[in-house]
C-alpha cells in the first residue's frame, strides 16, 4: 500500500507534543452539554488537561502503578487513559459491558491500585474497594466535582495538577517513555478466567495510527464520530489515538438509536461503526425508498452512474447523502464481514464505505481499503509497515492469515505458552482467520480456523458466509450455522442453522403468526438459498428461536456456547 509523507512520532507522549504545536488552537472534542448545548475543547486545552491530570495523579504516588478505566464514551475516559499512559503508569481499559462478578475479577487479576470509573461502575467499584483479593487503593470518580468518601473527583485532580504544574512540578511533564515497553494491558474477550491479557506497547499503538493516516484522506479539518467502546482497541487507534493526532474534532455518539442524529448534528464526516449498522441504514433507506414509489427509479439510477466519480454520485444521490448529514467523506467498517450488496449500495450512493480488519493483538488495524485502494469483499490491503502472507495454503490459496509488523503485541502478559502459539520467534504472528490474497495484495478473510466445519469430501464449509446470506432473509436477526453429524458416520456431517427471529417482521411481511408458519416461511427461503449453492453447502436441518445467541462483549458469536447450547 503507498504511504503519503506523514508526521514521524516516537511515542504517543511524542504524538501528543507535536501535534498539539501543529493543531493547538483547532477544537479537539464538541461535547454536548444540554439539549442544543455544546462545549468545544481546542486541541491545547485537552493536552493541558492530560498533563494536569499525569501529574497529579504522580503526585498521589501513582509513578509506575496499574491503573484502570471503565466507562462510557466520554472525553474523561480519553483524557484518564491518555493521562496514564503519557507518563503515569500502566491504563487497563475494563470492558464496560462486563456483569460485577467478572469486572471484578478482572481488578484482581491487572493487580490495579487506582480505577477511573463513572457514575454507572460507582456501586459495584465501592462495593469491591475493601476487599483483600486486589489492591485497589485510589478510586477516580469522573462524574464528581470534589474529593468525597474517600473517592477522587477527575475534574479536582485536573485542577489539582494545575497548581502543582505551575508551582514548577514537571514529574509528569518530563517522564520518560519506553515506546518498547508494556504500557497497556488489554484483556481479550471472553470468559475473565480464560481471557488472556494483551501486552501492548506506545511503538505498537503509534506505528498503527501512522500507517492508518498515511493511507486515508482524513485531516484537521474534519469532524470524528465515537461510537464502539472505547476499551476496544478499535476505537481506541482509529477513533481517539487517531484524531489526536490528526488534529481533528471528536464527538461523542449517545447510543445505537441517536446515530443518525448525531451524524446531522455534529456534521460527521468520518466515523466508524460494525456492519450490522450499515446493514441496518441500508434496509431502513430501501424500505423507506419502496414506501415512497421510488425504489425501482433509484436502483435503476444506481446501476446507470456506477462508473461515475464519488462527487458526481454524490450530487445525484445528495437525498441519501443529507440522510447522514450531508458531509460523510469516509465510513469505515470493521469486526466483522460487511455484506458486499451494502458496500456496493453505498459506492453507488456516492459514499465511501472501507472495510478495515485488525485483532486486539496486532493494535489493531492489519488492513483497511481506501477512497482509491478498494476490491468489495475484501479488507484491503496490508498497511505499509505491515508484511501479510497466508500459510498452508489450499488448493484456491485459502490458508491462515499470518502478519508481521511494529504493531504486533509483546505477547500475552505472563502467559508464555498462549504467545508462543500465535507468535513466532522471528515476530509472524498468527491471526487465527482463514483468508486469501489475490495478484494485487488485496486480502479476502474467509472465516475463522477455529470455525470451519470440514466435510466428508473434504470440502470447507466457513460459517461467516453463509450466516450472512441467511441474514439477509427480512425477518432474520441473527443466524447461526454449524455442523451436525447425521448417523454413526462420525465423518457425516450435514449443516444446519440456528436462526434467532423478530416475531413483529414474520407477521408484517409474511403474515405468519404460530411457530408453524414461522418455520414454513423460513424452511422455504433456506431452500431458496440452496438453489444457488452448490450441493455440499446446502442447509439440511434448521431450528427457530427468538432468544439472541451467546456472543461475546464485542458482539461475536461464541460458536462452541451456541453449539453447547443446541446439544442440550
Amino acid at each position: 500500500m503507498e504511504k503519503k509523507d506523514i508526521l514521524e512520532v516516537r511515542d504517543l507522549k511524542d504524538m501528543l507534543e507535536k501535534t498539539g504545536e501543529l493543531y493547538g488552537d483547532r477544537p479537539g472534542y464538541k461535547i454536548k452539554v444540554g439539549e442544543r448545548k455544546y462545549e468545544t475543547y481546542t486541541h491545547k486545552e485537552i493536552r493541558n488537561m492530560i498533563n494536569y491530570l499525569g501529574t497529579a495523579l504522580i503526585n498521589l504516588g501513582l509513578k509506575g502503578k496499574r491503573i484502570a478505566v471503565i466507562g462510557e464514551n466520554r472525553y474523561e475516559w480519553e483524557l484518564a487513559y491518555l493521562s496514564v499512559v503519557c507518563g503515569t503508569g500502566i491504563i487497563v481499559p475494563l470492558d464496560r459491558s462486563l456483569p460485577a462478578n467478572e469486572l471484578e475479577e478482572l481488578i484482581e487479576r491487572s493487580e490495579v491500585e487506582a480505577i477511573f470509573y463513572s457514575k454507572k461502575y460507582e456501586e459495584t467499584i465501592k462495593k469491591i474497594r475493601f476487599s483483600e483479593k486486589n489492591k485497589l487503593k485510589h478510586l477516580i470518580s469522573m462524574d464528581t466535582n470534589v474529593h468525597d468518601e474517600g473517592i477522587y473527583s477527575e475534574k479536582e485532580l485536573i485542577e489539582k495538577g494545575k497548581i502543582l504544574v505551575e508551582e514548577g512540578n514537571r514529574e509528569f511533564l518530563d517522564a520518560k517513555i519506553n515506546p518498547e515497553e508494556m504500557n497497556i494491558m488489554l484483556f481479550t474477550s471472553g470468559t475473565t478466567s480464560k481471557s488472556k491479557v494483551v501486552a501492548l506497547s506506545h511503538r505498537n499503538l503509534v506505528s498503527n495510527v501512522m500507517d492508518f493516516a498515511s493511507v486515508l484522506t482524513v485531516n484537521s479539518s474534519d469532524r470524528i464520530l465515537s461510537f464502539l467502546p472505547l476499551h476496544h482497541v478499535f476505537e481506541c487507534t482509529v477513533g481517539m489515538l487517531y484524531s489526536l493526532y490528526i488534529g481533528a474534532q471528536r464527538s461523542f455518539c449517545e447510543g445505537i438509536r441517536h446515530i443518525t442524529e448525531n451524524l446531522n448534528e455534529y456534521k460527521i464526516t468520518f466515523a466508524s461503526f460494525v456492519p450490522a449498522i450499515y446493514e441496518s441504514m441500508y434496509k431502513t433507506i430501501m424500505k423507506n425508498l419502496e414506501k415512497q414509489g421510488k425504489l425501482e427509479i433509484v436502483k435503476k439510477l444506481m446501476e446507470e452512474n456506477r462508473n461515475k466519480s464519488m462527487a458526481e454520485k454524490k450530487e445525484i444521490f445528495k437525498d441519501i447523502h443529507n440522510i447522514f448529514g450531508g458531509e460523510i467523506k469516509l465510513f469505515v467498517s470493521g469486526a466483522a464481514a460487511l455484506d458486499k450488496e451494502v458496500e456496493y449500495a453505498f459506492r453507488d450512493w456516492g459514499i465511501n464505505l472501507c472495510q478495515g480488519y485488525g485483532l486486539t493483538e496486532t493494535s489493531p488495524v492489519i488492513g483497511v481499503e481506501t477512497d482509491e485502494n478498494f476490491k468489495v469483499g475484501s479488507i484491503g490491503k496490508a498497511l505499509p509497515h505491515i508484511e501479510a502472507r497466508i500459510d498452508d495454503a489450499d488448493s484456491e490459496g485459502i490458508g491462515e492469515l499470518t502478519v508481521k509488523g511494529p504493531n504486533i503485541m509483546l505477547g500475552y502478559f505472563g502467559d508464555e505458552k498462549a504467545t508462543a502459539e500465535v507468535l513466532e520467534k522471528d515476530g509472524w504472528f498468527h491471526t487465527g482467520d482463514l483468508a486469501k490474497i489475490d495478484e494485487d495484495g488485496y486480502i479476502f478473510i474467509c472465516g475463522r480456523k477455529k470455525s470451519v466445519i470440514v466435510l466428508k469430501n473434504g470440502k470447507n464449509i466457513f460459517p461467516e458466509e453463509m450466516e450472512s446470506l441467511v441474514n439477509k432473509i427480512e425477518g432474520v436477526k441473527e443466524a447461526f450455522i454449524f455442523g451436525k453429524k447425521q448417523s454413526d458416520d462420525k465423518e457425516d456431517i450435514k449443516i444446519n442453522v440456528k436462526i434467532v427471529f423478530d416475531r413483529e417482521i414474520m407477521k408484517e411481511a409474511y403474515k405468519a403468526e404460530t411457530e408453524e408458519e414461522i418455520h414454513k416461511v423460513l424452511s422455504d427461503k433456506i431452500k431458496e438459498i440452496n438453489k444457488i449453492m452448490p450441493k455440499y453447502k446446502a442447509i439440511r436441518g434448521m431450528i427457530i428461536s427468538e432468544e439472541p445467541l451467546i456472543k461475546t462483549t464485542t458482539n461475536k458469536i461464541k460458536r462452541q456456547a451456541n453449539l453447547e447450547l443446541i446439544e442440550k
